[in-house]
C-alpha cells in the first residue's frame, strides 16, 4: 500500500543519525543525520558559543524571559529542511544546544545553595539506593487547545490573560515575567514557522506544495485538516524536546480521539481519502522511530466516554492497521481498555504482540480510575485521564507530576544486614539499626527492615522537597504553560503550582526481589536455621562464592513471589501497602501530594550494578527486579498465579502507575484460542482492578538463535519494562535475563 512511503523511508531513518552506523539510543541527543542546507543556519557550535554570550548578556533578565529569548536565538539561527522525501519539517539538530547555558547553569546554581541537599543526593546516585534529579521528562501539553487554537491562537489567548492580570491588578513582577516568556517563544515558533514556508516556497519536488501550504495555514491559524493537526503536534513536540529541554511523553490527548474530529472531516469533504490518510500517519509514527529514543515515544488510544461507550473508532483501527504494515516498534502504543474495548480491536493487537510486535501496553480503566481518584481528582477528571511516558496517569490538562525519586528496595534490605553501611559506596547511607547480633527473631529483623526502607523514603521526600520548589525557576516551561489555561489563570508556571494537581511520584524500584529476601531470611536463617544472619552476610561478602549450595537452596525455594505462595502473596502485598501508605497523598514542596509508583524504568539495570548480593541468591551487579513483576527465572507456577500474585498487591494503591510484565511461550497463544487466553488473561487483569500490563511472547531457542546470530534476528523486539526496543541493542546481560525467564515458561 505504501509504496511512495516506502521509497522515502529510507531518508526519514537517516533524519535524525544515520542508520547503519552503531547508534547508542541513550545518547540520542548527540547525533545528527543527513545534512541540513548550509545556508538555512549556523552549525551547532556556533550556535552553542553565541548561545553562551547570549545567556551572560542576559544574566540579570528573568528566567522566563531569559530563555525564551534564548530559544528564539536557537529557532532562527538553527539549520532547516524540508525534505523531497518527507511530509514533516527537518529540525537539524536535536542536541538540546542551549541546555547548558540555560537549564544546567541555573541548576547547579541553585543546588550551590543547598550542599546539603546536594551531598545527599550524590550519595543516593553514587550507592544505587535512590536514583534523583530534577525531573523535566512527563509533560504531556493540552493537545486540544493547541489544535483548536494552533500556535496564534495560544499566543492571542495569553494576552487575553495578561491584560485580565492587568485589570486586577495581579500583574506582579512574577507573573509579567511568566507571560513575557510566553509571548516571546510563541512569537519566536510563528516565526519559525514562517522561515519554514519560505524555505518550503523555494523547493519544487513533490511534496513542497503540500507541505508550504501547511506551514502558511498553521502559521496564520489553527490546523484545518488532519495532515495540518500532525504538522502542529511534530512541530510543538521537536521544539519542546529538543530546543526547550520538555520531554513531551504522550501525542495528543489520545492519539485516535484527538485527531478524529479532523479525519471525519477530511473524508466527509473530501479532502483527503482514507488511503491518503493512512499515508501520513505513516510518515507521522515514522518520524519517532528515526529519532530513537531509548524510551519509546508514547501515544495511547481509546477509552470510554462519560455514557460508558468505548472510544475506539475508525481512526484507532487505521492508526493500528499503518503501524503494523510498517513493522515499527516506535513510538510505544498505550491502550485504555475496558471491559467494553472491542474485541475485533484487541485481537488485532494480540495478534501483532504474538507475532512479535511488542510495542503495546494495556492501561486497564477501571484500576487505573480508582489510582487517580485516590489522590484526589473527581471520577470525570479520572475518567478523561492522560497516560504519560510509559504508563503513568495525570489528569489531562491540569497535572503536572515529577517522578522525585526510585528507591531501590534492596537496599533496605542490605543496610540491616550491615547496620545501614552501603559497601557499594562505602559510606553511611542507611540508619542505625544495631548489629546483626542483636537480631535474635525474624520479627526483630523484619522491624529494622521498615525502619531502613521508611527512612530511605523520608529522606527521599526531604530532598526532593527541597529541591523541587525551584523546578519553574530552574527550568520555566512557558512553552507548555501557555497549552494549559489553568496557569495563564493563576499567572504561574504550570510545572510549578500553575495546575491544580501538582504531584511527585516515588517510584518503588526491585520489590520482587526485597520479597525474595525476605522470605529467604525467613526461611533459612529463622524457620530452618540453616544459615545464620552472619554467615549469610559473609556469604553476600563473597557473591556467594563457597556458599553454593545454600544459594542453590535459596533459589530453588517455593517462597517467590510470583507463584501464588500463599506466604510470599501476604508478604509481598504488606510490603507493598507499606511503601504506598508511607508515601501517598504526603504533602510536597508545589502545594500537592506524593504519589506511589511501582515502576522501575531501567534503574532495574543500573541500580542492580551498584547492588552487591543480596538474600535472594541474586549475585553482585545483576539486574533487580522490575515493575510489578517476578525476579528473573522465579516464577515456575504459570502465567495465571503470576497474575494472581500481582493483583494481591492491590495495584490501585500506587497511585501514578502499577504495571506487570508478562511473558507467554509462543505455543501457548496459537491460534484463535491463542487469542481467547491472552484475552481472559487481560479480562482477569481488568475486573481485579490491574492497572498496566504487558506481554512478550518468547520461545527461548528462538533468543538464542538470536543471541548467537543477531543478523538474522533484526527486527526482533523485546518489552522491556515500559518501553520496546531490538533484541540486538540490548546488552549480553539483559538477553542472558531474557532467555532465563523464557527457559523458565518453557518447563
Amino acid at each position: 500500500m505504501f509504496k511512495t512511503l516506502n521509497n522515502d523511508r529510507a531518508t526519514i531513518e537517516r533524519k535524525y543519525h544515520n542508520s547503519g552506523e552503531p547508534f547508542d539510543a541513550l545518547k540520542r541527543f548527540n547525533y545528527n543525520g543527513y545534512e541540513c542546507d548550509s545556508s538555512t543556519g549556523l552549525t551547532n557550535d556556533e550556535i552553542k558559543v553565541n548561545v553562551e554570550i547570549l545567556s551572560q548578556k542576559m544574566s540579570d533578565l528573568p528566567h522566563p524571559v531569559a530563555k525564551a529569548n534564548i530559544i528564539k536565538y536557537v529557532l532562527e539561527n538553527t539549520r532547516i529542511d524540508i525534505n523531497q522525501s518527507d511530509y514533516f519539517i527537518t529540525l537539524y539538530c536535536c542536541n538540546r544546544l542551549a541546555i547548558n547555558s540555560v537549564l544546567y547553569r541555573w541548576n547547579d546554581e541553585k543546588f550551590s545553595k543547598m550542599p546539603e541537599i546536594s551531598e545527599i543526593m550524590n550519595d543516593f546516585n553514587d550507592s544505587g539506593a535512590v536514583a534523583m534529579w530534577p525531573d523535566f521528562d512527563h509533560v504531556v501539553p493540552d493537545w486540544q487547545s493547541l489544535l483548536e487554537l494552533g500556535f496564534v491562537g495560544i499566543r492571542e489567548r495569553a494576552r487575553k490573560y495578561r491584560k485580565l492580570h492587568e485589570e486586577k491588578g495581579t500583574l506582579t513582577k512574577d507573573v509579567e515575567a511568566h507571560f513575557d516568556g510566553i509571548e516571546v517563544e510563541y512569537t519566536a515558533i510563528i516565526k519559525f514557522i514562517d522561515r519554514l514556508y519560505k524555505y518550503a516556497l523555494t523547493k519544487t519536488h513533490n511534496k513542497a506544495k503540500a507541505v508550504s501550504e501547511c506551514l502558511k495555514s498553521i502559521r496564520d491559524g489553527a490546523p484545518k485538516n488532519i495532515y495540518e493537526a500532525m504538522q502542529v503536534m511534530y512541530i510543538y513536540f521537536m521544539i519542546s524536546e529538543s530546543v526547550d529541554f520538555y520531554q513531551v511523553r504522550s501525542l495528543g490527548n489520545g492519539l485516535d480521539n484527538t485527531l478524529y474530529s479532523f479525519y471525519k472531516n477530511d473524508l466527509k469533504n473530501g479532502t483527503y481519502t482514507r488511503d491518503e490518510i493512512k499515508e501520513f500517519l505513516g510518515y507521522f509514527m515514522l518520524q519517532w522511530q528515526a529519532i530513537g529514543n531509548y524510551w519509546g515515544q508514547p501515544f495511547y488510544m481509546g477509552g470510554t466516554d462519560e455514557n460508558g461507550n468505548t472510544k475506539i473508532n475508525d481512526l484507532s483501527y487505521d492508526i493500528i492497521d499503518v503501524y503494523d504494515e510498517l513493522g515499527l516498534y516506535n513510538p510505544k502504543i498505550q491502550i485504555k481498555a475496558n471491559i467494553n474495548t472491542p474485541k475485533k480491536f484487541l485481537y488485532k493487537i494480540f495478534d501483532m504482540i504474538r507475532n512479535g510486535k511488542n510495542s503495546f501496553v494495556f492501561c486497564c480503566e477501571p484500576g487505573m480510575i480508582k489510582a487517580v481518584m485516590g489522590y484526589g481528582a473527581t471520577y470525570d477528571e479520572a475518567l478523561n485521564m492522560d497516560i504519560r511516558g510509559c504508563y503513568e496517569t495525570g489528569v489531562r490538562a491540569n497535572e503536572v507530576c515529577t517522578c522525585s525519586g526510585y528507591v531501590n528496595a534492596l537496599k533496605p534490605v542490605l543496610f540491616v544486614l550491615y547496620n545501614g553501611y552501603d559497601t557499594t559506596s562505602k559510606k553511611q547511607v542507611g540508619i542505625n539499626t544495631g548489629d546483626i547480633n542483636e537480631i535474635k527473631t525474624f520479627d526483630d529483623f523484619y522491624s529494622a527492615l521498615l525502619k531502613q526502607w521508611s527512612a530511605l523514603i523520608e529522606k527521599t521526600i526531604f530532598v526532593s522537597s527541597s529541591y523541587e520548589k525551584y523546578l519553574g525557576l530552574i527550568n520555566p516551561s512557558s512553552l507548555y504553560s501557555a497549552t494549559i489555561e489553568g496557569s495563564l489563570e493563576k499567572g504561574l508556571d504550570a510545572y510549578q503550582n500553575g495546575v491544580k494537581y501538582n504531584t511527585s511520584a516515588i517510584l518503588n524500584c526491585g520489590l520482587a526481589s526485597m520479597v525474595d529476601s525476605v522470605m529467604a531470611i525467613k526461611e533459612f536463617v529463622f524457620d530452618k536455621k540453616e544459615i545464620t544472619l552472619e554467615t549469610l552476610r559473609d556469604a553476600l561478602d563473597a557473591n556467594w562464592k563457597g556458599y553454593e549450595k545454600i544459594r542453590l537452596k535459596v533459589l530453588n525455594s517455593k517462597h517467590k513471589y510470583g507463584n501464588g505462595d500463599p506466604d510470599t502473596d501476604m508478604y509481598a502485598e504488606a510490603l507493598s501497602r507499606y511503601f504506598c501508605m508511607r508515601v501517598n497523598n504526603r504533602p510536597n514542596a508545589r502545594g500537592g501530594v506524593y504519589k506511589a509508583i511501582l515502576h522501575s524504568a531501567r534503574e532495574y539495570v543500573w541500580q542492580g550494578e551498584l547492588t552487591q548480593a543480596t538474600p535472594d541468591g541474586r549475585k553482585a551487579g545483576e539486574e533487580i527486579s522490575k515493575n510489578a513483576s517476578p525476579s528473573v527465572g522465579m516464577d515456575k507456577q504459570g502465567v495465571t498465579a503470576l497474575v494472581k500474585s500481582a493483583l494481591k498487591l492491590k495495584p490501585y494503591m500506587y497511585h501514578e502507575s502499577f504495571c506487570l510484565d508478562v511473558m507467554l511461550h509462543s505455543s501457548a497463544v496459537t491460534g484463535n484460542e491463542g487469542l481467547k487466553i491472552m484475552d481472559s488473561l487481560l479480562n482477569l487483569y481488568i475486573k481485579n482492578d490491574g492497572m498496566s500490563i504487558q506481554f512478550n511472547v518468547f520461545n527461548a531457542d528462538t533468543l538464542r538463535d538470536a543471541q548467537k546470530n543477531p543478523e538474522k534476528y533484526k527486527n526482533l523486539q523485546v518489552r522491556v519494562c515500559g518501553w520496546n526496543v531490538l533484541w540486538n541493542n540490548l546488552s549480553r546481560k539483559e538477553q542472558d535475563a531474557y532467555i532465563c525467564r523464557a527457559d523458565n515458561i518453557q518447563q
